[in-house]
């Protein structure tokens, strides 16, 4: 069976608050390492009221700090956002401090609105520069020549894997080109997932840091014990992302009974297109639907994404998403 990971947005749920997120991100990354899950990646948002994570290099150490064995990592780390040496400095920190468990995702979506941009004093060309970007950040990561005068330290000569993120041609181009792993935000955007990932895999240029194409895609699950209670729990998300789409976003919301009448027929078009990517129900629907995506588009690994608004509800999600794998693993 391919690795399961888990990507993590910190849910701010609520009547809640940030230090309540951190716990709860903390006690479900303990849970994923002792399930085997192989990844657990926070990402990198600002302003958002759901979303605890926008100092991701921060957070990643502190989930580092508090597990043993399971790699952690960005998912991504919006490189516009940033020059490349800081990044370079701030990751090769962390896998000074956690040798051979830090991941680096990178990303060109600003990850927040243009007055928040605007905030972040990003240059609304820089997207623009994302491949020399991404280039300049891999230099820093090599090992240091002589006479070098620019070095990451700590980062230089460090094995730090850097994936490229994306929803769209342009990063699975970029990835191809670059020889490095690719992760599709098919979770939130699938609409050109199959184009992106033949794209990448039939572009791919072997590098030193990747020597055949290496596809990892998103995956919205939301299980319990029965599929009514799934689909209770998956309104969460999808109240969320109308309140995203409508330009006003909020704490995560609670689920609730019935969605008739609190959204428009186009918004509710916009809310099945956007989240078409999506595991929803008890342990047989759960087995059935993952066996689905995984027959039918090959990643060779999978990123589930669980937002859902009880804390205890999704630790159970998850538990229940590895008894799935490991029982479509028994089978094949």
């Amino acid at each position: 069976m391919i690795p399961f990971s888990v990507l993590d947005l910190s849910l701010i749920v609520r009547g809640s608050d940030a230090a309540t997120a951190f716990r709860n991100s903390l006690e479900l990354a303990r849970q994923a390492e002792a399930l085997d899950f192989h990844r657990y990646w926070v990402a990198e948002h600002h302003a958002m009221p759901a979303i605890a994570s926008a100092a991701t290099a921060i957070l990643i150490g502190h989930l580092a700090a508090g597990t043993r064995r399971i790699r952690v990592g960005a998912g991504g780390i919006m490189l516009p956002n940033h020059a490349p040496l800081l990044v370079a400095e701030q990751f090769g920190t962390l896998e000074s401090l956690f040798p051979g468990r830090i991941d680096l995702g990178l990303g060109r979506a600003p990850g927040s609105d243009q007055e928040t941009m605007r905030a972040l004093r990003r240059d609304p060309a820089s997207a623009d520069r994302f491949p020399q970007d991404v280039v300049e950040l891999l230099h820093y990561f090599a090992p240091a020549q002589p006479g070098q005068r620019v070095q990451a330290v700590p980062g230089a000569g460090l094995d730090i894997p850097v994936w490229l993120l994306g929803s769209s041609l342009f990063s699975a181009h970029l990835a191809a080109h670059l020889g490095l792993p690719f992760a599709f935000a098919s979770h939130f955007a699938p609409d050109m997932m199959q184009e992106a990932v033949a794209l990448y895999r039939q572009r791919f240029t072997p590098s030193a840091r990747l020597d055949r194409p290496h596809v990892m895609l998103g995956l919205n699950v939301v299980a319990a014990e029965t599929d009514e209670q799934a689909r209770f729990l998956f309104t969460s998300h999808q109240q969320q992302f109308v309140a995203l789409r409508r330009g006003r976003p909020g704490q995560f919301p609670p689920p609730i009974a019935a969605t008739d009448g609190l959204w428009t027929p186009a918004e509710q078009a916009g809310v099945d297109r956007a989240l078409a990517c999506a595991v929803v129900g008890g342990p047989a629907t759960l087995r059935a639907g993952l066996g689905r995506f995984i027959d039918r588009h090959q990643p060779d690994e999978l990123m589930i994404v669980g937002a859902i608004h009880d804390h205890t509800a999704r630790m159970r999600s998850f538990a229940l998403a590895a008894e799935a794998r490991d029982a479509l693993a028994g089978a094949r």
